[in-house]
């Protein structure tokens, strides 16, 4: 029988626990030749999120959970949960119920055939503002063109993987994860299951467009080096037009003589090219900013409470 951890990152999800327990427990007692735990990472919830894990735990010896020392975000509770789960297939789905847990049975059946993931991609955006949706196709679009690793548009964390997989993503250590990328860039073969996401079963969601924009920065930061060089070619650019600009200059004093210095034209020179060289110094503090977070080789995340032993914890 094979074993399957299913982590589950959680951040005041009060409302919806108890709701995303019964369903996923009825879908798992259709797989009887798979031996589950529940892997519930408490991302510094600040609701009784922790008290209700504690409960379930009580109650389940599958369910098992991690409560981090404070809010970390997604991608270090996903890390977290891969550190501790050590079973042979191991999965990730969010709390709130978007991601169907009818998905598992052919998910892990995927899995047995010989693929190494299997993975949700979103293929329906109704119920999502037009701005957002817009935004989202042009960060695939854009990431894609830009960087090595191709992500699958609408590609989703909620997957199922084998050890071996998990193993590969451990191996990166890196401080500033974008874990879409991660998935895409250890390769293996993956099938992709179309799926369209669920109204939240309860609460609001954690994502704002703020948090999305930041989220798309460190895909594109982390994955391609062509911000850097997009500063290189707009210096060439900025140097080829001054000099054109110089020899123009140059060519009609000698033939019509000096004109009046226009103020306006200078003034204006001046603003395009010194926004220019603050957009080049910005991308290249994007960079420098993540190599000094990389560099102080900070924890990812901080364990403050947990029901798994010790000996359990993958350093």
């Amino acid at each position: 029988m094979k074993t399957v951890t299913l982590i589950v990152p959680c951040y005041n999800e009060k409302d919806v626990l108890p709701m995303f327990y019964r369903e996923v427990s009825a879908v798992l007692e259709k797989c009887t030749d798979y031996a589950f735990t529940f892997l519930f990472v408490n991302d510094g919830s600040r609701d009784t999120t922790l008290l209700i894990l504690r409960s379930l735990a009580e109650m389940d010896t599958r369910v098992k959970y991690i409560s981090l020392s404070r809010n970390f975000g997604k991608e270090s509770a996903m890390l977290a949960g891969m550190k501790y789960a050590r079973t042979d297939y191991v999965g990730i789905l969010d709390a709130d119920l978007q991601h169907s847990p009818e998905l598992i049975p052919d998910m892990l059946a995927a899995l047995d055939s010989g693929f190494d993931i299997a993975a949700a991609r979103r293929v329906d955006r109704s119920g999502e503002s037009k701005i957002k949706s817009a935004f989202s196709r042009g960060f695939y679009k854009v990431i894609n063109k830009l960087s090595d690793v191709d992500i699958a548009e609408g590609a989703q964390d909620y997957r199922m993987m084998k050890r071996k997989v998990v193993e590969a993503i451990l191996s990166m250590p890196e401080y500033n994860r974008f874990s879409k990328g991660i998935f895409s860039w250890v390769g293996f073969k993956t099938k992709w299951f179309e799926h369209v996401n669920r109204e939240r079963a309860a609460g609001t969601t954690k994502w704002s467009f703020r948090k999305l924009s930041h989220y798309a920065l460190d895909g594109i930061i982390g994955f391609s080096t062509a911000p850097l060089k997009f500063s290189l070619y707009v210096g060439v650019l900025a140097s080829v037009c001054g000099f054109l600009y110089a020899l123009y200059t140059i060519i009609k004093t000698l033939i019509i003589g000096t004109d009046v210095p226009g103020y306006p034209s200078i003034i204006s020179a001046i603003f395009i090219f010194g926004g220019l060289i603050l957009v080049c110094l910005g991308v290249i503090g994007e960079y420098i900013s993540r190599i000094y977070l990389e560099v102080k080789k900070r924890p990812v995340f901080i364990i403050d409470e947990t029901n798994i032993q010790t000996d359990e914890i993958k350093e």
